[in-house]
């Protein structure tokens, strides 16, 4: 069996149409990116089909220019029965430079379903540097802080 892929760089061009009305490549635009590149990492490392199932903790440290070349890195870093926790960082720069600076970062969850829907197992990733074991307890704390944040957030849920 071959071995699943962990990590993805997705590569794009801000393009007119990304720009909102201040001239800077809008947020949807660069959210969409990271979904995309979010399922390209989950499908690689589960080998089935994936769904968004939360998007957090969403930074947007400094501005994308039209024109700018952006790479959109994505990388397990935790998985569940079914979910894998991906990490995603965005970076942006002049393509005749390749001057980098990092633009956003956040975390996604995605979940491997089935041809009906259904919750599928996937390979369990196991973590191997010390970077990995620091990202993966990263992981687990955020799930206990997102359970926090859930129980707060439900005073806005009908």
């Amino acid at each position: 069996m071959k071995k699943p892929q962990r990590d993805i760089t997705l590569r794009f061009l801000a393009e007119p149409q990304d720009v909102n009305f201040g001239g800077k490549v809008h947020g949807g635009a660069v959210m969409k990116w990271i979904d995309l590149a979010a399922y390209a990492c989950s499908a690689g490392w589960s080998g089935r089909y994936c769904v968004t199932a939360y998007a957090g903790g969403i930074r947007f440290v400094a501005p994308i220019h039209v024109g700018s070349l952006v790479e959109v890195e994505a990388k397990v870093i935790y998985t569940g029965t079914s979910s894998m926790h991906i990490a995603l960082e965005v970076t942006a720069c002049d393509p005749k430079s390749l001057n980098r600076r990092i633009t956003t970062h956040c975390i996604v969850i995605m979940v491997a379903v089935d041809e009906t829907g259904q919750k599928i197992e996937i390979p369990k990733w196991v973590p191997e540097t010390d970077a990995d074991i620091k990202q993966h307890d990263t992981a687990v704390r955020l799930m206990e802080m997102r359970k926090q944040i859930g129980e707060e957030m439900e005073i806005f849920v009908k």
